[in-house]
């Protein structure tokens, strides 16, 4: 469009089928062109039986053996991590956390935004987007953590003031505290960290003179478990109002 004021509008991506298909981690560029040409594709409720045939992706939906799809360029998930589960791709000693999510995933390459240890629960984020993942692990943006931890001691207000004040793990160059820390009960208490460091809540609780009998993440940001609504092992796509609350 010309004259002053004047706005250009991108066009809208258009992808071929094939390749729409294969995006969204239905399988190889050739199993995709199988299942069109089978018939099994449709859009608007159409069978598309060339692969060739192009569509915009903005707003897509699909349907696979009558299994209705949303075209996403990315996916943004929130799992509700249950205990015993690796968050690795190539887990060791437990099943790994794509095997909570679907196949289709595992063909995304979709990733898991740091970690949880395998007997640590709650809010675990994961994504396709490499540039999202690296900027939500930058210890440089400071976002907060918040987790539920319970003590095998009891939570007493010397306790409180030593992980707000900070301590001093062996291998760390100056202490670690807490940016927030409240007791919840006798042997529970709530801390939220930014740093992000390895083991960092166990680390920094045995070093304060106690011991972490179980600990929950509860929120990253503004986003929390409870808000979510998902049951243990559970899992949703993250709107973008929830992606903005990280």
């Amino acid at each position: 469009m010309g004259g002053t004021g004047s706005v250009t509008v991108p066009p809208m991506a258009k992808l071929s089928l094939d390749r729409i298909l294969q995006s969204q981690g239905v399988g190889t560029r050739k199993w995709c062109r199988q299942l069109i040409a089978d018939g099994e594709v449709k859009v608007g409720g159409t069978p598309v039986t060339d692969y060739r045939a192009s569509f915009e992706t903005d707003g897509l939906r699909f349907t696979l053996f009558d299994d209705e799809w949303v075209y996403r360029e990315h996916l943004y998930i929130a799992l509700n991590k249950p205990t015993d589960i690796e968050c690795s791709r190539k887990p060791s000693h437990h099943p790994g956390v794509m095997t909570l999510l679907p196949e289709e995933f595992n063909w995304r390459d979709v990733q898991a935004i740091g970690r949880l240890d395998h007997d640590t629960t709650g809010l675990l984020l994961l994504t396709d987007d490499g540039a999202f993942n690296h900027a939500m692990s930058s210890p440089k943006r400071h976002v907060p953590k918040r987790y539920l931890a319970t003590t095998a001691e009891q939570v007493t207000p010397a306790l409180i003031d030593t992980l707000v004040s900070g301590v001093q793990l062996h291998d760390e160059p100056a202490p670690l505290h807490a940016s927030e820390c409240l007791k919840v009960s006798e042997n529970q208490l709530e801390i939220v960290l930014e740093q992000g460091k390895y083991h960092q809540v166990k680390r920094m609780l045995a070093a304060a003179g106690n011991h972490c009998a179980a600990l929950q993440r509860i929120s990253i940001g503004g986003l929390t478990l409870d808000a979510l609504g998902l049951d243990e092992g559970g899992w949703c796509y993250l709107s973008d109002e929830q992606l903005a609350l990280l």
